[in-house]
């Protein structure tokens, strides 16, 4: 996939202003990447269910030389494609029972497997964030509709990509919190209306916990990935641009 880099734009800057020092404080506050709260109630309850499906896994593969996933299509994004069959894992004896965490027992979670080609790994795909974003995009799409395809939009957070003025739409609300930071998430659209999550807080805390800058070609998502057992879903690619994650249009 490529990319299209982009130089920083004054309200990015404007938006970003302090944030090396927020972080800082949020690291000392927490004293790791995720709230206390957070580790206890989300971290354990999905660590267990991860490396039981993450072994079920590994032994289909081993045994029958492909991965337990339900077909999807091309269009689907990456983070949210490769759903694990936890009923084909089930019915041929991989796992007992299908893990009170996933949406198939009443769980807010989709189990799925990145990085299939090379070394499959087991993560877990939030539907309370997917299911808020939508809830923003129709908010979105009816405010578009009713003001002859103006947008409620905000400031400038990456070049392309704006703030969802939420209090312009008919939610008025949005109140969803990362599962990386713990802070309120910001939702920004691009110019055509289409509503993604903006994890530029999240990985810069990830980067900046790494120690190391990113390559210039890098995904910065996948600090996000390393960092928790939930992906970046509804989410665009990110390029580390003036030392800063900046959101990139796919083309």
């Amino acid at each position: 996939m490529k990319y299209r880099q982009a130089s920083s734009a004054a309200g990015r800057l404007r938006f970003y202003k302090g944030l090396t020092v927020s972080l800082i404080l949020v690291l000392f506050l927490s004293g790791c990447m995720y709230p206390k709260e957070d580790q206890q109630e989300n971290q354990v309850s999905y660590r267990e269910s991860v490396r039981r499906i993450q072994d079920a896994v590994n032994d289909f593969y081993k045994e029958e030389s492909i991965l337990p996933i339900i077909t999807a299509g091309e269009e689907v994004p990456r983070y949210e494609k490769y759903r694990v069959d936890l009923d084909k894992l089930k019915n041929m004896g991989y796992i007992d029972e299908i893990p009170k965490t996933a949406f198939e027992k009443g769980g807010s979670g989709h189990f799925l497997i990145i990085n299939e080609e090379v070394d499959p790994l087991v993560k877990v795909m939030d539907l309370l964030t997917i299911q808020k974003v939508n809830d923003v995009q129709l908010s979105v799409n009816r405010y578009k509709s009713d003001h002859d395809g103006e947008l409620p939009t905000g400031v400038e957070l990456h070049p392309g990509f704006f703030s969802v003025d939420v209090a312009k739409t008919d939610m008025k609300k949005l109140q969803l919190k990362s599962f990386y930071s713990g802070q309120e998430i910001t939702l920004m659209m691009d110019d055509t209306g289409k509503v993604y999550v903006d994890y530029a807080f999240d990985i810069m805390q990830a980067i900046q916990k790494n120690g190391e800058d990113p390559k210039p070609d890098q995904d910065l998502r996948t600090y996000l990935e390393e960092e928790s057992y939930f992906v970046p879903v509804k989410s665009v690619p990110y390029l580390w641009v003036d030392q800063q994650p900046v959101a990139q249009q796919s083309e």
